[in-house]
């Protein structure tokens, strides 16, 4: 009996021990101590996150994708890229011909949308079908820019984008850079549905037109 009475006693002993070293190795480890160790501070972790930039809307996948037929229509396009820097917004600029390159077309409109983009801009002049070709291809708002043209000054343009068949809309701008101009500031607009840093930005915008016109004076 006496033995027995050991045995058990020396059992729980050693039960309690092996309790205790699980109980040590379970138990969190003091990020201080860690950073000690390693030969670090905690000021220099501060400093460190401090250091990360803030999160920019250009970075990341582009929204818009400014796509043109010739790369001469890039001179009036710029103004649509320019006017999406002011507003930090990521965008893709392509020269794409729906006559010249109609597989490429396709392949890009049709795969827009799982790319990421969320508008797209197209410009072309005579003919101009590339926004039509790009609007039958994808379910994305196409915003059409007629380019100017040597034959009529841009009215074939014009035409050829305005005039879709009922079930295909395209979006269609002015002529030239005023119209590259509002198709990016149209597409900041659709983009601020859903992303509420743009529809302030777009307000800031607007009133600094105000309050230009109002301080305008005649001499």
């Amino acid at each position: 009996m006496g033995k027995k009475l050991a045995q058990n006693s020396s059992n729980i002993k050693k039960t309690k021990s092996a309790i205790r070293r699980s109980k040590s190795e379970i138990r969190p480890r003091n990020p201080k101590s860690e950073v000690a160790r390693s030969g670090s501070s905690t000021s220099a972790i501060r400093n460190s996150q401090s250091e990360i930039p803030a999160p920019n809307p250009r970075i990341g996948e582009p929204l818009v994708a400014i796509v043109m037929g010739s790369q001469s229509d890039w001179e009036t396009m710029r103004s649509a890229s320019e006017t999406l820097e002011k507003f930090n917004v990521a965008h893709e600029c392509r020269v794409i011909s729906a006559h010249r390159s109609p597989a490429l077309a396709v392949e890009f409109s049709s795969s827009a949308e799982a790319k990421g983009f969320e508008v797209i801009i197209a410009a072309a002049g005579g003919a101009a079908h590339l926004a039509g070709v790009f609007a039958a291809h994808t379910t994305l708002p196409v915003l059409g820019v007629p380019m100017k043209s040597d034959a009529l000054k841009g009215l074939d343009s014009l035409l050829s984008t305005v005039q879709m068949p009922a079930g295909i809309p395209v979006a269609s701008l002015a002529i030239g850079k005023p119209g590259a101009t509002n198709a990016a500031l149209f597409a900041v607009a659709i983009l601020a549905n859903s992303h509420p840093g743009l529809r302030e930005k777009l307000w800031n915008f607007r009133q600094e037109q105000d309050q230009k016109i109002r301080a305008t004076e005649l001499t």
